[in-house]
């Protein structure tokens, strides 16, 4: 955990013990946790009837992609498939970051960068960890 993370987690516990959250608007309510404001407004309609149908948006299903990729990648012994799988892998994170209008940030792929780099060490990292920044490596 990092140091903002402590910081935010040691506020809201002093929050808490303050009763700062005991009289809520919606507290003791279910959470909506079928939140779409993450789609463009727009898109709204078509992501709910692709939903509806079963299918997944393309960036969900490039998601899905890239998270299989990773998981594969931890199997693989030989060092230029694993490298061939990594260029791969930083393709389609390139692909994401391109049909994404907020950054895509490592903490958005479960465990990505350590799991993989875990398995890839020695090799040296081409993507820098966040996209729409700018700053690729």
């Amino acid at each position: 955990m990092d140091i903002f993370s402590r910081i935010a987690e040691r506020k809201i516990m002093q929050a808490i013990e303050q009763g700062a959250f005991d009289h809520l608007e919606n507290s003791g309510k279910p959470l909506n946790l079928d939140d779409d404001a993450w789609v463009p407004e727009d898109l709204r309609l078509v992501y709910r009837v692709l939903k509806n149908s079963g299918c997944l948006p393309p960036e969900l299903e490039l998601r899905n992609e890239i998270i299989t990729l990773g998981e594969m990648m931890q199997a693989i012994d030989d060092d230029k498939e694993r490298l061939r799988k990594l260029r791969e892998l930083n393709f389609k994170l390139l692909k994401l970051c391109e049909m994404r209008k907020t950054p895509l940030l490592f903490h958005d792929l479960p465990d990505y960068e350590e799991k993989i780099y875990q398995k890839l060490s020695g090799v040296q990292r081409p993507f820098s960890g966040n996209c729409g920044d700018g700053q690729h490596n």
